[in-house]
């Protein structure tokens, strides 16, 4: 899209990752995963949020630029304190919900259009014909 004129942005939460992927700009909240855009039900906040993430659009001119927004989850980073932090050990905890190997489908026919009964059990995508 890009290469085409066409400006992408990125909205992250995930800063050490979205520097590795190097997008053609971005902007970071520090919010925890999933929350990126703000509180849900926030529309208030959600709306300020999405108004400095569209203006980053024009400011951003150096290709790689991440921007962070200025905007806080809480008045203490304490909501970080379970979120992937080392222990005294070098493990890390993690208090989120566990991950399930297979996949997950909101609604049955969202699993049937993507699983064909002569499909693989893993394969999401049929072969072109």
């Amino acid at each position: 899209m890009e290469s085409r004129g066409i400006p992408t942005l990125c909205m992250s939460s995930a800063l050490s990752i979205t520097q590795a992927v190097n997008p053609p700009r971005a902007v970071f909240l520090d919010f925890p995963l999933g929350h990126t855009a703000g509180r849900a039900r926030d529309k208030a906040g959600q709306r300020r949020i999405m108004i400095d993430t569209l203006s980053a659009l024009d400011s951003i001119q150096a290709p790689g630029t991440i921007r962070t927004l200025d905007y806080r989850w809480a008045e203490t980073d304490d909501w970080k304190d379970g979120v992937m932090r080392p222990d005294q050990r070098g493990a890390h905890s993690d208090d989120r919900t566990g991950r399930d190997d297979s996949p997950q489908y909101q609604l049955e026919a969202d699993r049937l259009a993507v699983v064909r009964e002569d499909d693989c059990p893993g394969c999401f995508y049929p072969e072109a014909p």
